[in-house]
């Protein structure tokens, strides 16, 4: 368990399109087999460590005429960002996708002072 001092609470929150490669004959679209994209998220200010990240998907823009396999994760967390990464492998064809994340965590507070 992560335990957190709820006065150093910080929560920040974002929702980026990832890829949209339907639009430009992406290889998330016209591609075959083990696919990654990654995103990069930068914190509007860091946290004191690295926070816990939820990440999951707002946007599902997929082919229906095959079976769709997908994967979202938060990978390279710390107290600055992370990235997201999205995987599909097979012949899924993904055309867009969107991402809800959450970080909480740990914030720095002037007002609490370490001598040592």
């Amino acid at each position: 368990m992560k335990r957190i001092a709820t006065t150093r609470l910080g929560i920040l929150q974002g929702s980026p399109l990832l890829f949209s490669d339907f639009a430009d004959g992406g290889a998330m679209w016209t591609g075959t087999g083990q696919r990654d994209r990654r995103f990069a998220v930068l914190f509007s200010e860091p946290f004191a460590e690295a926070p816990a990240v939820t990440v999951g998907i707002a946007l599902w823009d997929v082919d229906t005429h095959g079976i769709l396999r997908a994967e979202i994760r938060a990978e390279n967390v710390t107290p600055a960002g992370f990235d997201i990464v999205f995987s599909t492998w097979g012949d899924s064809r993904v055309a867009r996708i969107r991402a809800d994340w959450m970080a909480i965590g740990p914030v720095s507070d002037d007002d609490l002072w370490e001598l040592y």
